[in-house]
């Protein structure tokens, strides 16, 4: 796969889709870093790393009363086409509902942690 953070995202909505409690997922630690910012948020209830030599990740999935975490993902990085992101410039997911995930030079954060320490980067993706 080209690009591992555009598989992990479509594995968990696919999951969520088709009503799975656990998906797994080839690891690695740029994915294990946005797995802790979703557990952090509650839209996965936990993860965990397997094998020795080549690691996979198990990711437990977080349903309210039947109902899925996420509903839906919007993708914006792609391996033609990244895309950049000053703070000033980062606007509200679904009114507030939503959530956007970005790669900043601190690490992995979400908008609104990014908008507070007025950092930009490249904008992965969002979902509600």
């Amino acid at each position: 796969m080209e690009n591992s953070i555009i598989d992990l995202v479509i594995r968990i909505k696919n999951g969520y889709m088709a009503k799975k409690e656990i998906i797994e997922s080839p690891h690695s630690k740029y994915k294990e870093a946005i797995l802790k910012k979703l557990m952090n948020l509650k839209f996965i209830e936990s993860y965990s790393v397997k094998g020795k030599i080549k690691k996979n990740i198990i990711i437990n999935l977080s349903y309210e009363e039947g109902n899925p975490a996420i509903t839906d993902v919007k993708i914006f990085s792609k391996p033609g086409m990244r895309l950049y992101i000053s703070y000033k410039n980062l606007k509200p997911v679904l009114s507030g509902f939503g959530y956007s995930v970005l790669s900043t030079s601190k690490g992995i954060m979400t908008d609104r942690e990014a908008k507070k320490a007025k950092l930009g980067g490249e904008l992965l993706f969002s979902f509600w």
